[in-house]
């Protein structure tokens, strides 16, 4: 798999979109540069990407199409012209002519073949996707889908406490008196435990049923994957920001400790001084200590002939003397 392409969190930020490719039901993320693209896809049971820089395409488009000499930012903008809307599920594919097959290998890989017109030459490129790592699954895919099925869970509850409330409105309604003047618009008191079991029984078969046929999130979920994701941006934004904030509170900090002993803050003409009247104490200290010895008292001194004969130096034995 060749490198390059968006970061994950430019791609983080790109919604999943249904996509039907030789019918086979995928979610599909697609980035497109100036001259490179980073896709994922996925079918809930693996998940795959390929990245490509230009240097890459160059390569690819000539290997598959041997007539092409054109620079990568000659082509690729027809490349995204085609591939986009069928990596997108949009309407607009048929209006393309372009025609996008899908092949699962061996390996584990698959491939998708586009076939398209440019300049009225056939123009081919192949998308050759390998598994894609388990952290970009976890941040692209199972990360925002948690997120999402826990705000989700908040608010089945807080809509759960809404129906309480409103049952014990009603009920003070009725016992002083009020009645309605339409009985179809009569409910049922709301139990939580018994709708939940309720609901269960009748609406899990019915998506594991309708999960075989289509993988899309609606406008909905979409709405809601794209709120989660840029919250938890915002949020890595300020965590980023307010360690930024303390690291620079605590050099500033370890810059200015003076001020806690009651002094002003070391300067270099304050270290100055501080060593200058440093040297002066030692050389006071010094004299008061000549001045306190005996007027005829001078420091003793060594005996030139006392010293100890140096000794003769050892003669040098080898090849170089």
């Amino acid at each position: 798999m060749e490198l390059g392409g968006a970061s994950a969190d430019t791609l983080l930020q790109l919604p999943w979109l249904p996509v039907n490719i030789s019918g086979s039901q995928l979610l599909a993320k697609s980035w497109f540069g100036d001259a490179s693209y980073h896709i994922l896809l996925t079918d809930m049971s693996c998940v795959w990407e390929e990245r490509m820089d230009s240097a890459a395409i160059q390569r690819r488009a000539q290997e598959l199409n041997r007539r092409l000499k054109a620079q990568v930012r000659a082509f690729f903008s027809h490349l995204c012209e085609v591939a986009q809307p069928c990596l997108s599920g949009s309407s607009d594919r048929a209006a393309t002519n372009a025609q996008m097959s899908l092949t699962r290998q061996e390996e584990g890989n698959i491939s998708m073949r586009l076939k398209s017109e440019l300049a009225g030459l056939p123009f081919y490129w192949e998308f050759h996707c390998a598994p894609a790592p388990v952290t970009s699954v976890c941040v692209q895919l199972v990360r925002p889908l948690l997120s999402m099925s826990r705000l989700l869970h908040r608010q089945v509850e807080q809509l759960g406490g809404l129906l309480l409330r409103k049952d014990a409105e009603i009920q003070d309604y009725r016992e002083n008196g009020a009645t309605l003047s339409r009985e179809r618009l009569q409910t049922d008191v709301f139990e939580e435990r018994t709708y939940r079991e309720e609901f269960m029984a009748k609406t899990l078969p019915l998506l594991c049923l309708e999960q075989q046929d289509d993988l899309g999130l609606d406008t909905d979920l979409q709405n809601l994957y794209a709120a989660v994701v840029a919250h938890g941006n915002v949020r890595k934004r300020k965590l980023s920001e307010e360690r930024v904030d303390e690291e620079d509170q605590t050099f500033t900090e370890e810059l200015d400790l003076t001020p806690s002993l009651g002094v002003g803050p070391v300067t270099s003409e304050s270290a100055e001084k501080d060593r200058e009247d440093l040297q002066n104490g030692r050389e006071d200290a010094t004299k008061s200590k000549m001045a306190d010895r005996p007027t005829g008292q001078q420091p003793a001194t060594r005996d030139p002939s006392e010293r100890s004969p140096s000794k003769p130096k050892k003669k040098k034995v080898g090849l170089f003397r």
